[in-house]
């Protein structure tokens, strides 16, 4: 009975120092060895001004460490780009190209989800405090703006995941309204 409880011991500790090597760094370091990929995703937003959330799917392309693009397919078509600090949107054949380095509010929100992708730390943590629980199996990440005129418009963002693959990514607005963007590799990544 000794030995038992003494192997159990051992196994929790083993356990406790796994889990105690986890942290924001080490999630970092795993996203940032993530090459890209491309991605399904469901986007549901939830707006106090409407009885029901508005639903859109699309697919996602992310190429390491700095663009992403979301093609949404319902329920209308729309191209978002991220290129470095350029944010283009196209939709119903209307183009408009943003310089995020003029816009930092835009830019902070938009390091929350490159920022992840890429594992940079140092553009998370220039915007937020980073709070992680979980284990490198299912992680959730959460930031809180440290700006208080970004915290006027988002009171948080959560990024969820597993290994070096982000699943969620959910926004809740200072005034309410939240939304939650749903990932899923289609590259087997």
């Amino acid at each position: 009975m000794k030995k038992l409880l003494t192997a159990g011991l051992f196994l929790a500790l083993l356990g406790q120092s796994a889990w105690a090597a986890f942290d924001v760094g080490s999630l970092m370091a795993d996203l940032a060895r993530h090459p890209g990929g491309k991605a399904k995703f469901v986007e549901t937003r939830f707006l106090a001004v409407l009885d029901k959330p508005l639903k859109a799917t699309g697919e996602m392309t992310y190429i390491a460490p700095d663009r992403l693009e979301k093609r949404t397919l319902t329920p209308k078509p729309e191209l978002m780009i991220l290129d470095k600090d350029l944010l283009t949107l196209e939709r119903d054949k209307q183009k408009l190209s943003i310089n995020l380095a003029s816009q930092p509010q835009a830019l902070a929100f938009v390091d929350s989800i490159r920022g992840t992708l890429a594992g940079n730390r140092a553009a998370l943590e220039r915007n937020y405090l980073l709070h992680l629980a979980g284990t490198p199996d299912k992680w959730v990440l959460t930031m809180l703006p440290r700006d208080q005129q970004m915290a006027s418009f988002v009171l948080r963002i959560v990024v969820s995941g597993s290994g070096s693959q982000m699943r969620s990514i959910e926004y809740l607005q200072a005034d309410g309204d939240r939304s939650l963007l749903t990932i899923e590799p289609v590259d087997g990544r």
